[in-house]
């Protein structure tokens, strides 16, 4: 039987909008060099323009296959990639998923293994789809008003520390929610009509510690260095390394240790 999460249509759905996103950057690259012809550019500078353009956007993209191959095990890749060609980040799109799977399935799945229910699979589909729609519908009718707000708190003086401590206070919010989920999370399993248990072991334990903290780890290194030796193009690339390098290292420990200590979890898991 075909995986319904990976089936022809997915497929073709997923190779439209990826087309869709490819013709729509080559119109405004067109337009822009045209725009860029008119107003006197040199062909020197629109190429260098491009080419910085391409290299500032190989962070964010390594950022955004972590996410896709996060995502894969329980929503297979094209979802993922539909998703994440279009807009969406690893902590959005992730705390979407986890969020609307754990609610369709009463706690008893988690995005570390394959969703088979096809109404579970759609109601994932549909959250992460609109929380990532509705902000583009609410900013250009509300943040004129969340911008006044925001000058109303910072006062007449600009200063911008409150702004700038408001925004990095969100993004640790939805970081610790992260480290929570690894050290605390629990598990979660399914019990069959006949009495047998099968459990997903993905619940907090030992792999997700070891991986949290190899992340940090291997983060502060290269921020360390990327300051010292003022390496700049370091510092934008530490985060997606440090990602890839965690992933691979709990893949690398899932194969050498015992599989009584590679699946050991702080916390019994919920079984349904």
């Amino acid at each position: 039987m075909m995986d319904f999460r990976e089936n022809s249509f997915m497929l073709a759905l997923g190779l439209t909008v990826v087309a869709f996103i490819l013709a729509q950057s080559a119109a405004f690259l067109i337009r822009a060099v045209k725009r860029g012809n008119q107003i006197g550019l040199s062909k020197s500078v629109m190429k260098n323009t491009v080419i910085q353009s391409v290299l500032f956007t190989v962070t964010p993209a390594l950022a955004i296959v972590a996410t896709i191959i996060a995502l894969t095990p329980a929503l297979g890749i094209i979802l993922p990639w539909i998703r994440l060609s279009v807009i969406g980040n690893i902590t959005q799109e992730t705390a979407a998923a986890s969020a609307a799977v754990e609610a369709a399935s009463n706690g008893a799945a988690s995005l570390s293994v394959p969703i088979t229910d096809e109404k579970t699979f759609a109601t994932v589909m549909w959250v992460m789809t609109l929380a990532s729609s509705l902000p583009l519908v609410i900013l250009p009718l509300c943040l004129k008003r969340i911008q006044h707000g925001m000058n109303k708190a910072i006062g007449k003086s600009g200063d911008s520390k409150l702004t700038d401590t408001l925004a990095v206070a969100a993004f640790i919010g939805l970081i610790a929610a992260f480290i929570a989920r690894a050290l605390a999370g629990k598990g979660t399993g399914i019990q069959a009509a006949d009495g047998t248990v099968t459990y997903n072991y993905d619940g907090a334990g030992l792999m997700s510690v070891a991986t949290l903290v190899i992340s940090v780890v291997i983060m502060l290194i290269l921020s360390k260095t990327a300051e010292k030796r003022n390496i700049k193009w370091l510092q934008n690339f530490a985060m997606p390394i440090s990602m890839f390098a965690a992933m691979g290292f709990a893949v690398l420990l899932s194969q050498i240790l015992p599989e009584a200590i590679a699946h050991f979890e702080f916390r019994a898991p919920i079984i349904s």
